[in-house]
């Protein structure tokens, strides 16, 4: 079971935007990064070129780039604050709980 899903809210820990928090928005199993909304943005450079219609496109654009999973931690709903997530078994099934106030996820 993932530490993490999909429209978690999580808080950054560490980087350039530290203290700050965003709604997920994809996961990276594999790599083990999220992308967080609105958070993380880098400056892409594009080539310029030339459209169907003349016009030219091209430059510089900011766009979110992916976080490590270890430089996050999910926010508690109801006690607004980051923390540890937990599992336990409840009617035979996993379930997420936040480990400050045992509320589940």
């Amino acid at each position: 079971m993932a530490r993490i899903r999909r429209n978690d809210i999580v808080q950054i820990i560490s980087g350039k935007d530290a203290g700050k928090s965003g709604r997920v928005v994809r996961v990276y199993p594999k790599t083990q990064r999220v992308m967080v909304e609105g958070l993380n943005r880098v400056t892409k450079h594009t080539r310029l070129r030339t459209t169907r219609r003349g016009a030219q496109e091209g430059g510089m654009e900011h766009v979110e780039a992916p976080l490590h999973l270890s430089n996050v931690m999910p926010v508690c709903t109801k006690c607004d604050q980051p923390t540890r997530i937990g599992q336990r078994i409840v009617d035979g099934s996993k379930v997420r709980y936040c480990r400050r106030c045992n509320a589940e996820f």
